[in-house]
């Protein structure tokens, strides 16, 4: 199988589980003998190599040109609201319309390049996969990992929310996350025939506990004040409102009552770091609290979850999360927001001889402590916990099986068309 891949980051361009899991899938898929082309945005400057091969990869970055200027005549009321957000609308569109050309004009019409479909992932490269199928004929298929009512609470742009909607329209075939992720996509009004789950994954070799020695994880926490009988609690990811952080360091007051030894780590960047600092300082968490504003890089990420004793992700909205697969990767037990759309609710299982950690209302500073403590009060049952975790993980969540299971969904789509 030619699959052309759009998709918005791609390394060394990395922004978030994204970036980890278009790397992922798309090696997989040339392990698995298909030939994958991938088109992806350039670094800011246009450093990047505009075509190259990378694992088998040939990816393609068009360098930038900049429209923003033009913008504002031309969109609508609604980006022009984005501020400073309508450079990043337009390298979004340049991004979009440059890979649709290069890959019609040059690499199909020019140097016969002959693909069997077209992926596009999220909003951000739906319009560029739109154009190819109008202009070649091909089966699109649109990854959707998240929305975007969903991500602001119904708050944010009716623009990308009519973007998402025209390529749920337009695509042959819809994959998505998580069952709770299908359940909202309908709900705003996607054919649900069209509609499939495939989870996400995690390279169990990569994230495996025998990664990290003694020396690496007491490096760590030392760098963090924390001594060898503090019990650590880590949070990784956007320091965002949808990830629940603040929630999660309001809880920690409640959890010192029973663990008094307990600290928590918070790595990430996002905009709620002033907010989250004056919120420490509010609770006299000083002591307890350690921040971390940064983006590390991933044997960084491997090396925490290795020195940590759970991980905590009290997101409000969380359509898959990969970060939980991570933790129990590396035999953490993990706490998880487990209310409204949150495929973690589906990968993290709270009960019975599987346990692997707790669900938990993220809106509730109590609740986010009780799974904290009932994951941190028993030291057996927490290596348990974190054991079931990474047998969950072999069992159902690699890459290898999130592969398979996309190029099954791809391939049925490809001979339903034939057969029409």
């Amino acid at each position: 199988m030619k699959i052309a891949v759009l998709v918005y980051e791609y390394p060394p361009k990395i922004v978030g589980g994204l970036g980890t899991y278009a790397a992922e899938i798309t090696r997989k898929f040339v392990l698995l003998d298909h030939d994958v082309s991938v088109f992806t945005m350039n670094d800011d400057a246009g450093t990047l190599p505009t075509r190259e091969l990378w694992r088998g990869v040939e990816i393609h970055r068009p360098a930038h040109i900049d429209v923003s200027d033009s913008l504002p005549d031309v969109i609508a009321e609604d980006v022009k609201k984005w501020g400073r957000g309508i450079q990043l609308f337009s390298k979004i569109l340049v991004y979009n319309y440059l890979s649709a050309a290069k890959l019609v004009n040059e690499l199909v019409r020019q140097e016969d390049f002959d693909y069997d479909l077209v992926v596009a992932h999220d909003w951000l490269s739906v319009i560029g996969g739109v154009a190819i199928k109008r202009e070649l004929g091909l089966p699109l298929v649109f990854h959707v990992h998240s929305t975007e009512k969903g991500r602001t609470s119904g708050k944010g742009s009716d623009v990308v929310s009519n973007i998402e909607q025209r390529g749920g329209q337009m695509a042959d075939r819809v994959i998505t996350v998580s069952h709770a992720m299908r359940d909202e996509l309908i709900e705003l009004g996607f054919p649900g025939d069209k509609v499939k789950v495939c989870y996400n994954g995690v390279d169990p070799q990569k994230y495996s506990p025998e990664q990290v020695g003694e020396e690496k994880k007491a490096e760590l926490r030392h760098g963090y004040g924390l001594n060898e009988n503090d019990l650590m609690t880590l949070f990784i990811g956007r320091l965002v409102w949808v990830k629940g952080v603040d929630k999660l360091v309001m809880a920690m007051p409640e959890v010192l009552k029973k663990i008094p030894n307990a600290k928590l780590v918070v790595v990430g960047l996002g905009d709620m770091r002033d907010y989250l600092e004056a919120l420490v300082n509010k609770l006299k968490l000083q002591d307890v609290v350690k921040f971390r504003f940064e983006f590390v890089p991933e044997e960084e990420r491997i090396a925490h979850y290795a020195s940590c004793d759970v991980a905590v992700f009290p997101s409000l909205y969380e359509p898959f999360g990969i970060v939980s697969l991570e933790a129990m990767s590396m035999e953490k037990p993990v706490v998880v927001g487990a209310t409204g759309v949150s495929g973690m609710r589906e990968v993290v299982v709270p009960s019975g001889p599987d346990q692997c950690g707790f669900h938990i209302n993220p809106s509730d500073p109590g609740d986010i402590a009780w799974g904290i403590t009932s994951a941190l009060e028993n030291y057996n049952r927490k290596i348990q916990f974190g054991q079931k975790g990474r047998k969950r993980v072999l069992d159902t969540f690699s890459w290898d099986v999130a592969a398979k299971r996309t190029i099954q969904l791809y391939s049925e789509l490809i001979e339903s068309k034939k057969s029409s």
